[in-house]
């Protein structure tokens, strides 16, 4: 459907001996993930489980799903604002299935990107104190080369 996700769970690459089993309840807590999303997404309308409606599920754990409004059930949440909703709240779903963007996918929406590393020092301090110890370390071996020199 143009306007629904499909998703994919990788439990068992994911998780290894640890692995659980997909359920009824585990659709569920995903329904209710993604009615927490659009909540927080949507601030102001109440969505429920029963406005994720999920279809085409399949035993290795694929499945599509669309977001119905709260207002008017016949009616979808546009795809755009259902993309928005999930790219907001990625981090806390991945984490209600302890799983990562590679092993639940939401294929169509692009996986969150982590927040680029900042080092503790910066860069051009780290090289500045690099020359810096080379001239000062040059200054220290010519002025005992030139004491040894006045010494002899």
């Amino acid at each position: 459907s143009s306007d629904g996700y499909k998703v994919r769970l990788s439990i068992k690459s994911a998780l290894g001996d640890q692995a659980y089993v997909w359920t009824e309840n585990e659709m569920y807590l995903f329904r209710a993930t993604l009615a927490f999303a659009m909540r927080s997404h949507f601030s102001g309308q109440e969505f429920d489980v029963s406005n994720i409606i999920v279809c085409d599920e399949t035993p290795r754990v694929s499945f599509w799903f669309v977001v119905t409004s709260p207002l008017n059930t016949s009616r979808l949440v546009d795809i755009e604002n259902v993309e928005k909703a999930v790219r907001k709240s990625r981090n806390r779903i991945n984490s209600a299935f302890l799983l990562t963007d590679k092993t639940l996918e939401f294929i169509g929406i692009a996986p969150t990107l982590a927040a680029p590393a900042s080092p503790g020092t910066p860069p051009w301090l780290i090289v500045f104190g690099v020359v810096m110890g080379a001239v000062g370390a040059g200054i220290i071996v010519l002025l005992v080369s030139s004491l040894v020199q006045n010494k002899r």
